[in-house]
């Protein structure tokens, strides 16, 4: 294959106007993200020097994730994508306005932290799975695992951009800036959202109004009765729940280990998203994934969190992030675009939101033992428990899969279409909330 064809295979949803615009009001918006991420941790650690605050705050801004997001996946399936987009953008404007107003009037106080990172997690709560159900109607099907690996692309991308000009703008400008230019960096997503075709979507099929209860329990009943995703969302409530908890982790090992200061946090978190970035864009084009893979890269990842929690060179620790970068997006984008695939258009919300629950719903229980066990043991200590609990559940979860054949025949296509953007969405039937498929079907994404 070509270089040139490979590339054009790489960026072939950006070739799509309205999936162009989010795309690029994302990268700009997740920068100022994770640079409030950033300023946030150093924040905390500034007022209290407690690993405990910190892990509450993780905790505080999680706990809506895990409380509201089902639901969310609900009003995903039900509502215009766009609208819900715009509210929940808007709203993330505001917090991050309000942070950054108390910071720089010297009156932010940690209750003021904590309220506000509630704030942002029930936000989070109905924009998540919504944006992530969005990337369907956006590209269609064909293009999904293409543009579920371009999102992961952009949001490494800003990983790298974001924690490096927080470190410089905590340490030259000061804090309360870093807040400033996150509310900033949501315009040119309400912008992007704006300015879109809504006749170029592919839209799905939606559930008829019920009751919200009922419609969430037949979403979960249909994830947990179908194997090939039953297997995936297994999986991520153990990775999510004791492996993806940067952070807690990263400021811990930025101050207490490595003794790196602010700039060393950026640099530590930027290692991160340069291995996820490179991963994300070879992911981009290719055309399959398998279960095998998945289960593999999650395995490998859980692995080098332990030799993380080993480490107390600052190159090593470096050159392991970037590693456990590169195998976490390869894990997390197989899973995200094997969830896409499978999941019908009615149930497409609700199949995203268990993801979402169970990639950052679960970071409250996990944050909240790093910040407490770290307090009780140490930080390397406490790493080290998190990545051998990541290795035994991983392990376990994949000699369940090869039990149950889930690993035969694994391998799944995402061509991209030869016919042009205009053809039809595709037709979406509604699904048996409990199909009686057995544990040898095989995983197709």
């Amino acid at each position: 294959m070509s270089i040139g064809t490979r590339i054009g295979r790489t960026f072939a949803s950006l070739s799509i106007y309205n999936y162009r615009l989010f795309w690029f009001g994302q990268l700009i918006s997740l920068s100022g993200t994770w640079m409030q991420t950033t300023a946030q941790a150093w924040l905390v650690l500034k007022l209290t020097n407690s690993p405990v605050a910190l892990g509450t705050v993780t905790f505080l801004q999680f706990l809506p994730i895990t409380l509201f997001t089902l639901f969310g996946g609900v009003f995903a399936d039900r509502l215009p994508k766009r609208p819900v987009l715009l509210a929940t953008q808007t709203t993330a404007t505001i917090q991050a306005g309000l942070l950054a107003f108390l910071v720089l009037t010297n009156t932010v106080q940690l209750w003021h932290i904590y309220l506000l990172a509630l704030l942002l997690g029930l936000v989070n709560a109905f924009d998540n799975p919504t944006r992530q159900a969005f990337v369907m109607e956006l590209v269609g099907k064909e293009r999904v695992q293409n543009a579920v690996a371009l999102n992961s692309s952009l949001f490494n991308t800003a990983r790298i951009v974001g924690p490096a000009l927080g470190g410089i703008v905590i340490s030259v400008i000061g804090i309360g800036q870093a807040f400033l230019f996150n509310a900033l960096s949501f315009l040119p997503v309400i912008a992007g959202l704006l300015l879109m075709h809504p006749r170029e979507f592919y839209p799905s099929e939606r559930p008829p109004r019920g009751n919200v209860f009922k419609q969430v329990g037949e979403g979960v009943r249909y994830a947990v009765k179908t194997p090939a995703i039953f297997i995936i969302l297994l999986t991520m409530a153990i990775v999510g729940t004791f492996g993806y908890n940067y952070g807690t982790i990263l400021p811990l090992l930025a101050k207490y280990v490595l003794n790196a200061g602010a700039e060393g946090l950026g640099v530590l978190t930027s290692a991160v998203g340069i291995g996820s970035l490179v991963a994300a864009l070879a992911f981009a084009s290719s055309r399959r994934t398998s279960l095998a893979v998945l289960l593999g890269a999650a395995f490998i990842f859980s692995v080098l969190l332990v030799l993380v929690g080993l480490s107390t060179y600052l190159p090593l620790t470096l050159l392991l992030l970037v590693l456990m970068g590169a195998t976490g997006i390869v894990y997390t984008a197989s899973s995200n675009s094997g969830l896409q695939l499978r999941a019908p258009g009615m149930l497409r919300g609700r199949v995203m939101s268990l993801y979402f629950l169970l990639f950052a719903g679960t970071t409250p229980i996990g944050g909240f033992l790093v910040g407490v066990l770290t307090a009780r043991f140490g930080v390397q200590p406490t790493i080290v428990l998190m990545g051998i609990i990541c290795v035994l559940g991983v392990a376990g979860t994949s000699l369940y899969a090869w039990r149950n054949h889930l690993l035969s025949r694994t391998r799944s296509t995402a061509v991209l279409p030869p016919t042009p953007l205009t053809q039809p969405p595709e037709p979406v039937p509604l699904p048996d909330p409990a199909p009686t498929a057995s544990r040898e079907e095989v995983y197709q994404e």
